[in-house]
């Protein structure tokens, strides 16, 4: 096998004989306690895992970063994975004696269900790795008592009810981890405020080195070591405001500063601003002030 061999996982069975996890109770789902769980394998090939992984884990052994931060919660973490993304590990986890569960589901566990429709929408699911949810001490009891919940049906001899017991239980571990998202961010105000600050240096250094380019949420993201889904939680949880509307604003006041202070044409300072098509830059200019560029400098 090729080193940079993809290796696909489409079903649970083929999960659990790779990850050396006990034999499924459910062809659809897998519910594991870390310490029963060989290892994480094989190590330096790419895997793409087309089910839904939650991990739930000790934050103590846990060396992911909050962001560009270190964690600062240490009592556990939560990282959700959605269908389709790449994993890869560089050495061998050793679980034994590690406090935590394994939850992998396939899509169609789910699909019939609301939680099936909602799920598609959760951001977390998109967030990079080291953007994990980490739990106080009070979290994790509550998560705690949630997966037992969901362990202990998962345990039972299936029959026409499992299926939506199971269910509505992943849907309250769900509901928990949003809440405990918004207090994530909340929390980190006081030590993540610095964002605000390196977003405008990016934006500042955008137009200093790369005028023809229209700059972008994913670019800044990508810029701030950061997921893009990610970011503008952060800066919506600070402002109110997401990413694109804080670029919005930018270019907005950059647009009026330009419109004022120099006898450039309207098509030169949407093309000096990134902007293709200066009609797109004429309506962006308008949705947000209420007058075209025009009006703007006649009147000002």
């Amino acid at each position: 096998m090729e080193s940079n061999e993809i290796i696909k996982i489409n079903t649970i069975e083929e999960y659990t004989e790779l990850f050396g996890c006990p034999a499924t109770n459910h062809p659809l789902i897998s519910i594991n306690h870390l310490t029963d769980v060989k290892e994480f394998i094989p190590i330096g090939n790419p895997v793409q895992l087309n089910l839904y992984t939650i991990t739930i884990k000790d934050g103590s052994t846990c060396n992911a970063k909050y962001g560009w931060r270190d964690y600062d919660f240490k009592k556990g973490a939560i990282s959700f994975f959605a269908p389709g993304q790449i994993h890869s590990w560089n050495e061998k986890t050793e679980n034994s004696g590690r406090w935590g569960w394994l939850l992998t589901f396939h899509p169609d566990f789910v699909r019939k269900y609301p939680l099936g429709m909602k799920i598609g929408k959760l951001k977390f699911f998109s967030y990079e790795t080291n953007e994990a949810l980490h739990m106080s001490e009070a979290e994790r009891l509550i998560i705690e008592g949630v997966m037992e919940n969901m362990e202990n049906e998962y345990q039972r001899n299936i029959d026409e009810h499992t299926q939506d017991i199971i269910v509505s239980q992943l849907d309250v571990l769900l509901n928990y981890s949003e809440r405990f998202y918004t207090r994530q961010f909340r929390t980190r105000n006081s030590v993540e405020s610095d964002v605000l600050t390196r977003f405008q240096s990016v934006l500042h250094n955008h137009f200093e080195k790369d005028k023809d380019k229209l700059i972008t949420a994913a670019d800044i993201a990508s810029e701030l070591s950061m997921s893009t889904h990610y970011l503008s939680d952060m800066l919506r949880s600070l402002t109110g405001l997401n990413t694109q509307q804080h670029i919005h604003i930018y270019l907005i006041e950059r647009a009026k500063n330009l419109l004022l202070s120099t006898n450039l044409s309207v098509n030169e300072i949407a093309f000096s601003l990134g902007f293709e098509y200066p009609q797109y830059f004429s309506r962006l200019f308008k949705s947000k002030t209420g007058q075209t560029p025009v009006e703007f400098r006649n009147m000002n």
